[in-house]
């Protein structure tokens, strides 16, 4: 078969655009053939590009010419076709399709590139094996479903620009090799030829150089930030991502949300959704923790209810209950009415997958598991089923499942020792269940609308969180974060650090933690004395961070600013699973570029230049 040169023909329009109003037109199309039907004399091909799919028929009567390459054509052949634009029979319309109620009868017909057979075809909706996929990603890239997603993330990246220079802010870029900073992950390093034995880090956020632009007089910043972490992936992890970095001088809290909330109205809007106008739900991490157990609570179910006042001291010695020890549920909601069989099914899988956790599950499913729960149905139903009310203004129904849950006898010491251990561990089982009933009740089926998606505001972090492998206090966040100015005044800094609060906030969206931000430190020395109190000596934290400590000596102003994944938001706006979907070249699990074989060995005379030699020891 001979391949045709493009010569000075043109495209005219895209494969999408074509309607019955362009009836009779001579057009030029070009793309890739989508599928090909061969009913001798006539010849179907599909052909399809980013905007859509436009069927042409060659007919052998009207040109053999054209009619022999589309007999020679196969699916991912490069085509171009000049042809006249001509309705479809009423029995011939495809409704599935834009295009549907026209074809184009080929002409001039040109073949400008083969292909070979395609371990998968991209005019499938879904392809099983994803390292297939990750290999070939560029047949990958031509489904349907991954142009839309590259299309609405285009499409919000330019809204959130867009809405932040209208709001004042500068889009300025970070520089990508700089020095080490602790933000929680490894640093991916990049040796130095003309220094050697020096390395630069990757960054994993632009945390110092978007503070040090504040410093600068730069009062609003922003910047779509490319980030790398060295971490182990999970579906919303990859070790490159994009963030929608922005500073603000002189703001509260409330600036930094209002700012955030309105560039995430723009974006949801260019993927066609617009949010409500309230602004997003407030609540500290200890309501959260109380509240649903985690830090990133899904508001698409209930809280859980605090049922400890209902047992009575004669109640709980009945139901064999310890006096000390907490009573919690929740409800799911949908999940049908169960029978006794399910109900005990539900509980013995309930004490397979949590036996280990310390809960003891008293009773499931409208609490009446059995006859001898009935005096804690009677006391706890009325709760619970007010905790339902005041979720979505129903009561709780024969579809809900209602579960009650106390710590097991034998761990009352750790319920003492922590106060929280037992709402984290309740919200698990609460998240797992409700992912367990998900799909099969539609528990949280989409609508295409603002119902769809519950944003809050995560607020008042704990400043240091405690390690046990080392015995001492690590930053939560960063050590750039502002503790609560009375947490400072009060002492706590140095003498319980456990009860000091950040500056600090999450954005959340069905369980998903969006992004996260806090108001800065803008003074050298409490910048200083959060260092020490992280057990960083005055010439350690000279040393690591001297430039910045530095800056905050020239008339630093109070700041504070966010950090929100675009990876994850376009993932969540296009129904995706995995942040792979919403990534041109994504990383596997093992942060492998299956396409282009990386990580790859260096040459020796690679490695001589960076003065560096390999160990391949274990």
């Amino acid at each position: 078969m001979k391949l045709d040169f493009l010569g000075t023909l043109e495209r005219t329009h895209r494969c999408g655009d074509l309607r019955i109003s362009d009836e009779g037109k001579t057009v030029t199309l070009m793309g890739w053939v989508n599928r090909r039907r061969d009913h001798g004399d006539l010849i179907f091909l599909d052909l399809r590009d980013r905007s859509g799919i436009t069927q042409v028929v060659f007919d052998k009567g009207l040109d053999a010419e054209s009619h022999a390459k589309a007999e020679a054509a196969r699916p991912e052949y490069v085509v171009a076709v000049t042809g006249q634009v001509t309705p479809r029979g009423f029995d011939e319309k495809n409704p599935d399709m834009l295009t549907g109620d026209i074809e184009v009868v080929a002409g001039q017909t040109l073949l400008l590139n083969d292909a070979k057979t395609p371990p998968f075809s991209p005019a499938e909706d879904a392809i099983a094996n994803e390292e297939v996929r990750l290999k070939y990603r560029y047949l990958d890239l031509r489904r349907e479903q991954m142009q839309k997603n590259f299309a609405i993330r285009s499409r919000v990246a330019m809204a959130i620009r867009n809405y932040l220079v209208g709001e004042g802010f500068l889009e300025i870029e970070t520089p990508f090799m700089t020095r080490s900073t602790p933000e929680g992950a490894r640093d991916y390093l990049v040796p130095s030829r003309v220094h050697p034995g020096n390395f630069y880090a990757l960054p994993q956020s632009p945390q110092i150089f978007k503070q040090i632009l504040m410093v600068s007089g730069f009062d609003r910043y922003f910047q779509v930030a490319r980030c790398f972490r060295d971490e182990d992936l999970r579906a919303d992890r990859q070790p490159e991502f994009t963030q929608i970095d922005l500073e603000i001088s002189f703001p509260q809290m409330k600036t930094v949300f209002a700012t955030a909330e309105g560039f995430l109205h723009a974006a949801f809007s260019a993927a066609g959704i617009e949010l409500p106008s309230e602004p997003f739900i407030q609540m500290t991490y200890d309501e959260a923790i109380a509240k649903y157990g985690i830090d990133k609570p899904d508001m698409r179910l209930p809280a859980m209810a605090d049922l400890s006042e209902e047992l009575t001291p004669e109640l709980r010695t009945t139901l064999k209950i310890e006096q000390g020890l907490p009573v919690l549920g929740f409800v799911i909601p949908k999940v049908g009415e169960l029978s006794g069989t399910e109900r005990k099914k539900l509980l013995s899988e309930i004490r397979t997958i949590f036996g280990d956790c310390g809960l003891d599950v008293l009773d499931t499913a409208r609490l009446r598991t059995n006859e001898a729960f009935v005096p804690l149905a009677d006391a706890c139903a009325a709760k619970i089923s007010a905790a339902l009310t005041a979720f979505n203004g129903a009561t709780l129904s024969a579809n809900d499942l209602a579960v009650v849950v106390t710590p097991k006898l034998d761990t009352p010491a750790m319920w003492n020792f922590d106060r929280q251990w037992i709402w984290k561990r309740v919200g698990a089982l609460r998240l797992e269940l409700a992912k367990k009933y998900a799909d099969k009740h539609k528990l949280f089926e989409q609508t295409g609308t603002a119902k769809d998606f519950k944003f809050l505001w995560v607020t008042d972090f704990p400043m240091y969180e405690w390690n046990e492998e080392s015995k001492t206090w690590d930053a939560a966040h960063h050590p750039f974060t502002a503790p609560h100015e009375e947490d400072i005044k009060s002492g706590a800094l140095v003498n319980d650090k456990g009860s000091v609060r950040a500056l600090a906030y999450d954005v959340v969206l069905n369980g998903t933690e969006l992004g996260s931000g806090s108001i800065r430190i803008h003074r050298k020395d409490v910048q200083a004395e959060i260092f020490r109190s992280l057990g960083m000596s005055d010439e350690e934290a000279k040393s690591r961070f001297g430039f910045f400590l530095d800056a905050l000596e020239y008339g630093t102003p109070p700041h504070g600013g966010i950090a929100l994944g675009l990876d994850r938001i376009v993932m969540i706006l296009a129904g995706a699973n995995s942040l792979r979907e919403v990534i041109a070249f994504p990383k596997t699990a093992k942060a492998i570029d299956l396409m282009v074989d990386a990580p790859s060995e260096a040459t020796a005379i690679q490695l001589r230049d960076l003065h560096l030699k390999v160990n391949t020891r274990s």
